[in-house]
Formats: C-alpha cells, sequence, structure tokens
C-alpha cells in the first residue's frame, strides 16, 4: 500500500508538478523582465544617446580597408567622407538629433513613469512625423548628391544595375558605388526614402484605448510582476498534492516537497545561467563567425560598435530568470530543512514517559 501511494504521488509531481514549476519559471522571469520600466523605456534612452557618437565612428571606421574588405561598401563610405558632413551633422540639420533627444526621450520618460507607478495609466503619444520629415528633408538631399558627385562615372554593368534599381526595389539590391545619370540616382534614392515614409505610421499610440485607470500601488510593472507569482499556484498544487499522497508522516511530507522543489529549481537555474553565459558569449564571438548570404563587415562593425546594446537586452531578460530560479530553491532548501524540525518534534512526541519511581517501603521489624 505505502508503495502504491509513494508510486502515485511520485508521478504526480513528476508528470504534472515538475514540467509546470519549470515553465512557470521561465514565464515569470520573462514576465518580470519584459514589463519593467528599464527594458521598455531607459535603456531605449541610452540607446539614442549613444547613436550620435558612434555613428560618427562607424562612420569613419568604414573607411578603412582593414576594415571593411568589400570595395562597393567602402567606396560609398569614402565619397560620404568628401562631402564633409558627418552622421551626427546631418542628424542635427534635418532636425532628427533635436527630435531624439527632446519628444521621443520626453514620451519614452512618460512611459516609464507610468510602468513604474509615477503617472496615472492614460494615453502616450509618439509622434513619428518629425523622423518622416527628417528622411525628407533637403539636407539629405544635399548630402546624397554631394556622395554620388564623389563616385567614379559608371561603366556599363553599373549602369544596369542602377536601371535594375530604377525598376525595382532599392532594398532587395546592393546599390553600386559609381556615378550613373546624376538624376537617375537621385530619383532611385528618393523613392527609396519616400518608400519608408510611406511604409512608416505617422503616430504610435502607447497604451491605446485607454482614458483612465486609477494609480496602482507598484505601476504597471510591479503590479503584473506581483500577480504573476501566483502563477506558483499551479506547480505548488501539484507538487502538494503528490507529497501528500506519497509521505506517511509530516517530515516526509516536507522531504518530499523540498526535494521536488529543488529538482525543479536546480536545473531551471543553471540552464538559464547557462543561457545567459552562451548568449553573451555569442554576441562577442558572433564577428569572427563564418559569413553567411546576408553577413558583413559592415555589420561586423555595427555589432562591434553597439555589443552593448545586445549584451544589456541579455542581462534584462535572462537576470530575472535566474532571480526566480534561485528563490525556488531557496524554497526547496527551507521545505526540506523543515523536515528535519517536524522529525525532530515527532520523536520528542513518541517518547515513553519513565513512571515516577515507587516510594521505599521501610523492612518490617520483628519485636
Amino acid at each position: 500500500m505505502n508503495t502504491a501511494r509513494r508510486l502515485i504521488g511520485l508521478l504526480l509531481i513528476v508528470f504534472l508538478g515538475l514540467p509546470t514549476l519549470f515553465g512557470i519559471i521561465w514565464a515569470v522571469g520573462m514576465i518580470k523582465a519584459s514589463v519593467s520600466a528599464e527594458f521598455l523605456t531607459d535603456l531605449p534612452r541610452e540607446i539614442i544617446a549613444d547613436i550620435p557618437g558612434k555613428a560618427d565612428e562607424i562612420f569613419r571606421e568604414a573607411q578603412n580597408e582593414q576594415v571593411i574588405a568589400d570595395d562597393n561598401t567602402r567606396a560609398w563610405f569614402q565619397a560620404a567622407a568628401k562631402t564633409g558632413i558627418s552622421p551626427g551633422d546631418l542628424l542635427e540639420k534635418t532636425g532628427l538629433l533635436g527630435w531624439l533627444d527632446g519628444e521621443l526621450s520626453d514620451s519614452l520618460r512618460q512611459i516609464g513613469r507610468v510602468l513604474r507607478g509615477e503617472r496615472r495609466l492614460r494615453p502616450i503619444t509618439i509622434d513619428l512625423r518629425p523622423l518622416q520629415t527628417a528622411l525628407l528633408h533637403p539636407e539629405v538631399d544635399r548630402f546624397l548628391e554631394e556622395t554620388l558627385k564623389n563616385l567614379p562615372p559608371c561603366d556599363e554593368r553599373g549602369r544596369m544595375l542602377w536601371g535594375e534599381l530604377a525598376m525595382g526595389d532599392i532594398r532587395r539590391h546592393q546599390i553600386p558605388s559609381c556615378q550613373p545619370d546624376l538624376e537617375t540616382a537621385k530619383a532611385v534614392l528618393a523613392e527609396a526614402r519616400r518608400r519608408a515614409v510611406r511604409d512608416m505610421d505617422d503616430r504610435i499610440e502607447v497604451f491605446e484605448g485607454v482614458r483612465s485607470f486609477p494609480l496602482l500601488p507598484f505601476g504597471i510593472s510591479g503590479t503584473i510582476t506581483f500577480l504573476s507569482y501566483f502563477l506558483f499556484l499551479i506547480p505548488a498544487a501539484f507538487i502538494f498534492l503528490g507529497a501528500l499522497i506519497a509521505a506517511s508522516s509530516p517530515a516526509s511530507f516536507f522531504r518530499w516537497s523540498g526535494v521536488s522543489v529543488l529538482v525543479g529549481g536546480v536545473p531551471t537555474l543553471l540552464l538559464a545561467l547557462a543561457t545567459k553565459f552562451f548568449s553573451l558569449w555569442a554576441i562577442k564571438a558572433a564577428p569572427f563567425f563564418e559569413h553567411d548570404y546576408w553577413a558583413s563587415d559592415l555589420g561586423d562593425l555595427v555589432l562591434n560598435k553597439l555589443s552593448w546594446i545586445p549584451e544589456r537586452i541579455v542581462n534584462q531578460l535572462f537576470s530575472p530568470v535566474v532571480w526566480v530560479s534561485a528563490m525556488v530553491c531557496v524554497v526547496g532548501v527551507v521545505l526540506y530543512a523543515l523536515s528535519f524540525t517536524v522529525r525532530d518534534n515527532a520523536r520528542k512526541a513518541r517518547k515513553p514517559v519513565s513512571p515516577p519511581p515507587a516510594p521505599a517501603v521501610p523492612p518490617k521489624t520483628e519485636g
């Protein structure tokens, strides 16, 4: 009978308790990461602040033959450098830098305040029209025209490639680093920018459809994270029910529960740590991998300059999973330690009480 009970309890824990515990740990960790203000607003603002400086660095290094081996790509950067206009200057002249540092950063700051519970939940609009205006700004036309003038004239093959670009989608082809008919080239590049603007929304509304909502005590981020912890009731029900069926005493119940929680928490913790470590290693090692059909020296350069962004994203995503897994392991250790306390108390309760010694009877004397 005891063997059958233990088998039923074990099956309940192994096939229902542990898989759900594993999934809930990852779910809660990812929820905690993905709704945090640090991930959704603070990180984008840091990226925005880093764009001008990194763009200038990429622009300078892309002209170096030791960095960019592709002659066509390098020729475009070298021709652009002869205009005397840097990416940072172009961002400022078109008003894009002011929009990034001003309106966009302010909108992200407001979203962060809502997520932290510092502001009531209301619609927040991000206006993308300044971005559209910047893409079609006359300064961009002048920059592209001056760059085209610095390119060598096209041969027959180059003119054919430019003709194909004029007939199709410029995003699907590599732009040859030569100067065809100037008006044709300007029309091709202008059409590519107009297509990008047409595909873009005028504005993005965050918390769309919300008109009024009470101020949450922990903010949206904290409230969603707090509610997600109730998901642990699902694996806890399976594990505790299985332990209750398999246990023969309160001590064994805590022992079954603690070991089960540890068996679910420790592998998840190790997997989360391994995934985080491997992801960070892959980001650092990516430039050294063999190139495939879409990879390029320019892509490697951009990744090298902006590697802190994917590294921060990996840390933001997997660190909460590691933290939640560690907390689950602590709960397992506590439950297992309680089994020894309960067992000791049970032993004391079962310890027989010795009867009091009988009073001594004085020996009879003959008289």
